[in-house]
C-alpha cells in the first residue's frame, strides 16, 4: 500500500514538472493571478463535475467530521494561494535558478515544522534525505552557484507555505475524501486569485487567445490530477516522506526542459539530479508511520 501510494507522488512530481514548459510560455502572456485563477477554477469544475457525477461518496458523515473536513479544505486553499502568491512575487525579485532551490527547502521545513508544532518527529533516513534533496536541487537549479538576493525572503516565505501545504493535506484527507478536498482548496484559491486579477492583470486577458492551452493542460493536470493523486497518496505515505518524493519535480522539469524547450543540463546539475533520486530511495529505507486509515475517495466516512 505504501510502495503505490509512492509512485503516486512520483507520478505528480512527474505532472508538476512536466507542466514548467506551458507555465513560461504562458508567463508571457498573462498575468501571474490571472493565469493562476483560471487553471485553479479550471481543474476545481472538471473534478466538481465528476464529484457530483459520483454523489461525493454514499455515506453520510457525523456534523463534527463535516464541520472539520471544511475548515481543513478551506484553510488548504488559503495556504495553496499565499504559497502561490509569495513564490510568483518573489520570481520577480530573483532568478530562477534561486526560486527552484530557495523552493525546495519545504522538503526539509515539512519535518522540522511537524515537530515544532505538532510534536512529530521523523525517521533519521528521512532527515538525510531531506538534505540530500536540498543539495541536490541547490546543484540542479544553480548549478551550485547561489547569490541571495531580496526576492528569495518572499521564495522562501513561500517555501513555508508549501510546507504547510503538505502538512495540512496529509490531516485533511483523514476528514475528507481526497476529491472533494482537491476541488475545494482549488476553488478557494482559484477565488483568491481571481480577485487579486481584476485590480492587477486584467490588462493581461487578451493573451488568453494564445495561451489557452496551457492554462487547460496546467489546469485539469499539473493541477486538477495532480493535486488529486497527492492527497489520495498521503492518505498513506507520511508527510516527510512526500515531501522528499515531491522534490523530484524539479528533476522532470530539467528533464523536459531538455526535451521540449532545448535546455541544456550540466554535469554538475545532472549530479543534483543523482542525489535527488539517491534521496528518494533512502527515504524508503526505514518503514515510516502512515496516516491513520482514511477512506478512498467513493467510500466511506470522509465526505463532505
Amino acid at each position: 500500500m505504501r510502495l503505490k501510494a509512492d509512485l503516486l507522488l512520483l507520478l505528480v512530481a512527474l505532472i508538476w514538472g512536466s507542466s514548467f514548459a506551458a507555465q513560461r510560455v504562458a508567463a508571457d502572456h498573462l498575468g501571474p493571478f490571472l493565469f493562476n485563477g483560471l487553471r485553479l477554477l479550471a481543474g476545481a469544475g472538471v473534478l466538481a463535475v465528476i464529484g457530483l457525477a459520483s454523489g461525493w461518496g454514499r455515506k453520510a458523515q457525523a456534523v463534527p467530521e463535516r464541520r472539520r473536513g471544511l475548515g481543513y479544505t478551506l484553510l488548504a486553499g488559503l495556504v495553496l494561494f499565499g504559497a502561490g502568491a509569495l513564490q510568483q512575487i518573489g520570481i520577480a525579485w530573483t532568478t530562477a535558478g534561486n526560486a527552484g532551490f530557495v523552493t525546495s527547502l519545504y522538503v526539509v521545513l515539512v519535518p522540522i515544522l511537524l515537530g515544532l508544532f505538532w510534536r512529530e518527529r521523523a525517521r533519521g533516513a528521512v532527515w538525510i534525505a531531506a538534505g540530500l534533496a536540498v543539495i541536490g536541487s541547490l546543484l540542479l537549479s544553480t548549478g551550485g552557484a547561489l547569490s541571495l538576493v531580496q526576492g528569495d525572503l518572499l521564495v522562501l516565505a513561500g517555501a513555508v507555505f508549501w510546507a504547510l501545504h503538505v502538512i495540512v493535506v496529509g490531516r485533511a484527507v483523514r476528514f475528507v475524501s481526497a476529491l472533494a478536498l482537491t476541488a475545494g482548496m482549488m476553488l478557494v484559491a482559484g477565488l483568491l486569485n481571481l480577485s487579486l486579477a481584476v485590480w492587477l492583470d486584467l490588462s493581461t486577458l487578451p493573451g488568453l487567445a494564445q495561451v489557452w492551452w496551457a492554462v487547460l493542460y496546467t489546469g485539469l493536470f499539473s493541477l486538477g490530477l495532480g493535486f488529486f493523486l497527492q492527497a489520495y497518496g498521503q492518505q498513506v505515505a507520511p508527510a516527510p516522506d512526500a515531501a522528499v518524493i515531491l522534490s523530484t519535480e524539479s528533476v522532470f522539469a530539467a528533464v523536459f526542459g531538455f526535451l521540449l524547450l532545448g535546455e541544456t543540463l550540466t554535469l554538475l546539475q545532472i549530479a543534483g539530479c543523482g542525489l535527488i533520486l539517491v534521496a528518494i530511495l533512502l527515504a524508503q529505507l526505514a518503514p515510516g508511520r502512515p496516516n491513520p486509515p482514511a477512506p478512498l475517495p467513493g467510500a466511506g466516512r470522509g465526505k463532505i
